[in-house]
């Protein structure tokens, strides 16, 4: 485990996952009533933010514990689609005023931050190709199969 293996790309996605676990505590719409939190308008959208946050995340989780560069890479590309259909999700909600609200508080424009944050460290993240943070592979390669051999 090592925290040096975390280049921009991961710490932006873990920024980005933390922005949307904060934004899911805070206060999104407010209406004649009160505040409306995302948990009392809860749809596919919230469900998409907390999908994003769990992919940033991962991504940053697995690019600390692994010593190959396959499980981290993987993460990227499911945190990048995340990131990217949370975005879109957050935008919507931004856009909707759910039971009849008529402001749109912190925890709306947090999410939004926090969606776009996680889609650009995991697209930074597959961009990045510096594989010197992970040691070289010091296996020994088999010998080939003598020539008339079968499988």
């Amino acid at each position: 485990m090592s925290l040096r293996r975390l280049r921009a790309g991961e710490l932006i996605a873990l920024a980005g996952a933390i922005c949307l676990i904060i934004a899911l505590t805070l206060p999104w719409y407010e209406n004649s009533q009160g505040k409306l939190s995302a948990w009392a308008t809860f749809g596919p959208a919230v469900a998409l933010l907390i999908l994003a946050a769990a992919g940033g995340l991962a991504l940053a989780l697995a690019t600390v514990t692994e010593r190959t560069t396959a499980i981290p890479v993987a993460a990227a590309v499911w945190s990048t689609l995340f990131g990217m259909l949370a975005t879109v999700a957050a935008v919507v909600r931004l856009l909707e005023r759910p039971q009849h609200a008529t402001m749109l508080c912190a925890g709306a424009w947090l999410a939004l931050i926090g969606a776009l944050a996680v889609l650009i460290g995991s697209w930074q993240s597959m961009r990045d190709e510096r594989t010197g943070l992970y040691p070289p592979d010091a296996s020994t390669p088999r010998d080939a199969p003598p020539a008339g051999a079968r499988s």
